[in-house]
């Protein structure tokens, strides 16, 4: 059973897609930090560089976004410095690189996505029933514009034709109103935003046939249920974060761990670079039943699937390598390299895998699109170079759902809880505790009170019923 959770506040959202209670897909997203990528701006070409084929363009983003000559009109012939071009990201800008731009414009929708600048025609190769697929194909094909083109998603399946029609309209009117909004704009400005996280994920995740939806957020709940058709949604209003109400939580922290356990007793280790990422397999406790061989055969193979599983729940874009334990005989080999394409199948983005060298390597590339969960989880550490730490975003994240628990037990009437000053701070910038002050802490007070001597990961909470409290001056009330 696959369930989509939506933990929601104004000023932050985290979304988790669970499949059987394990977590397969996560996301974070707070208002002062959204994506950018699926939004169209009027780029401005600050210079080309024809032999890189390139042409870098300002859209408004701290680095200027990265177009190839092959994507720009004519092929790029006629592209030069001071052009001002129609561009969408594609790709997040991630750390020194700036946005990957293309000029070929798509508008995704729940049941297709349209091309207005014209091109390929056709329906999602999910939908494997040919008599279906060309019913869509000819449904959409006679009512798209000539010079537009368009694809049909899987879950158009579920959909009635009135349905898609509908949406095929109102992607055309978008598309409109994005046509003028450029003419008016001025360079480098924005003429259309994509969807946040919440209804990215939807439209995303509800094709690929979500049983039930879960959100904290009572009109978030209503309008779902409103518009989806063959998904229950429900609206969890415990007091716990629905997160650690459905047992998640744990999951969450531990894409933010190097060390991944595996089943039976051997775990992957993981590192990111500037330019790919490394899983290594290793044995541990794991001990096979006749012979070395025989153990480190099925240590791969458990691996395989982990590995799958983790650059889908962390987002782990670019290439891969993955290091598997030498095997002696190559249909072992080629058995974890099979076993990895088909655990691979499970993923929303495409990802390609190569066979595996004598050494026991596997290069393998997933699509790269928007940031990778770490990019929310971890930081750089300030006292080493290139190592990383849990995030202090994350870190109030956690603090919240703890004092969230302390207070529902203690019943008391102020809380005062002791933090490093990093994780005060995020606290505080990113408003992450807003909608607990507003209603859950409605007539307590809750403090923060930042204290250097404490570990970034480290709290002390107390409780207290006195009418008078005695705190330092740099203690915080939480909104």
């Amino acid at each position: 059973m696959k369930r989509l959770f939506i933990d929601y506040n104004p000023y932050f959202v985290r979304v988790a897609l669970a499949e059987e209670g394990e977590l397969v897909e996560f996301g974070v997203e707070h208002v002062t930090a959204r994506s950018h990528v699926g939004n169209i701006y009027k780029g401005k070409v600050e210079n080309v560089l024809s032999g890189m084929k390139a042409a870098f363009v300002n859209v408004g983003l701290p680095r200027n976004g990265f177009l190839y000559i092959g994507d720009a009109p004519d092929g790029g012939s006629k592209v030069s410095a001071g052009d001002i071009v129609m561009c969408q990201v594609v790709k997040e800008q991630m750390g020194a690189k700036g946005a990957r731009l293309t000029t070929d414009i798509s508008l995704p929708g729940y049941t297709l996505v349209l091309l207005p600048k014209g091109g390929f025609r056709g329906v999602s190769r999910k939908i494997e029933n040919d008599v279906r697929r060309a019913e869509l194909e000819e449904l959409v094909s006679s009512a798209c514009p000539q010079d537009m083109g368009f694809i049909v998603r899987s879950a158009a399946v579920k959909a009635s034709n009135d349905e898609i029609l509908h949406e095929l309209e109102a992607l055309i009117r978008i598309w409109r109103h994005v046509e003028e909004d450029y003419m008016k704009a001025s360079p480098s400005a924005v003429v259309f935003r994509e969807a946040q996280l919440v209804e990215r994920t939807i439209r995303d995740n509800f094709s690929e046939e979500v049983d039930k939806i879960v959100v904290n957020e009572p009109f978030l709940a209503e309008r779902l249920a409103s518009r989806m058709k063959g998904a229950e949604v429900e609206y969890y209003s415990g007091v716990r974060n629905i997160f650690r109400h459905f047992g998640l939580s744990e999951q969450i922290d531990k894409l933010a761990d190097r060390k991944v356990a595996v089943e039976g007793g051997a775990y992957l280790v993981i590192d990111r670079t500037e330019a790919l990422t490394v899983i290594d397999v290793n044995t541990g406790r794991f001990v096979g039943g006749k012979d070395l061989e025989d153990t480190v055969f099925k240590t791969n193979l458990a691996a395989a699937d982990e590995v799958a599983r983790q650059l889908r729940a962390r987002n782990i874009s670019g290439i891969v390598i993955v290091d598997f334990i030498d095997m002696q005989q190559d249909e072992h080999r080629r058995a974890v390299v099979e076993r990895l394409k088909e655990a691979l199948k499970k993923d929303r983005l495409k990802t390609s895998a190569v066979s595996m060298t004598g050494l026991g390597l596997v290069e393998l590339t997933r699509k790269r699109t928007r940031l990778s969960a770490d990019t929310f989880m971890l930081e750089p550490c300030e006292r080493c170079e290139g190592g990383f730490v849990v995030s202090s975003v994350h870190l109030a994240l956690k603090l919240r759902d703890e004092l969230i628990d302390f207070v529902t037990e203690k019943d008391c009437a102020s809380v005062i809880a002791r933090v490093s000053p990093a994780v005060a701070d995020c606290v505080f910038k990113f408003r992450i505790m807003a909608r607990e002050a507003a209603e859950l802490w409605k007539g307590r007070r809750v403090y923060l009170i930042p204290d250097p001597s404490l570990g970034r990961d480290e709290h002390v909470i107390a409780a207290s019923n006195d009418k008078v409290l005695t705190l330092p001056a740099e203690a915080r009330l939480v909104y």
